[in-house]
């Protein structure tokens, strides 16, 4: 059965796009995905993915692309729907975080290093979950 995470992404993107707002996606970068890694933060990688920002955009049940420019060069985009983390619209944060299936992961398990960030003994959220941090 085919979860509901690639129309749910699909139904926010038409949302943004039919109030004028800019769809951002935010991604958990991993091997399977393909963007260009001089733009990765902390394992994660903002994009826009509105209709003036990207061409050829895609996005399929199993995986979003397209084409973008970086620095003025084209570069083409593959994201697996599980790396997703979150849509949203720029203007006002509004959309939808997703769980980041870790199974889908083609990297090699690494130990990280300590997160300074608070733990779950600390009251913080749970120890190792993505946070999507919106920057201004």
């Amino acid at each position: 059965m085919t979860t509901t995470k690639p129309y749910l992404i699909r139904a926010i993107w038409e949302w943004c796009v039919d109030q004028g707002f800019t769809p951002y996606i935010a991604v958990a970068v991993d091997d399977g995905t393909h963007v260009p890694r001089e733009h990765v933060r902390d394992g994660q990688i903002v994009l826009n993915v509105g209709a003036e920002a990207t061409h050829k955009l895609e996005m399929g049940n199993e995986e979003i692309t397209f084409q973008a420019r970086f620095n003025g060069v084209p570069f083409p985009i593959r994201i697996p729907v599980a790396r997703v983390a979150a849509i949203y619209a720029r203007e006002n944060g509004e959309g939808m975080g997703f769980e980041v299936d870790e199974a889908s992961s083609s990297l090699p398990q690494q130990s990280a290093p300590a997160d300074p960030s608070p733990g779950p003994e600390d009251g913080g959220g749970p120890a190792g979950r993505p946070r999507l941090t919106r920057v201004k």
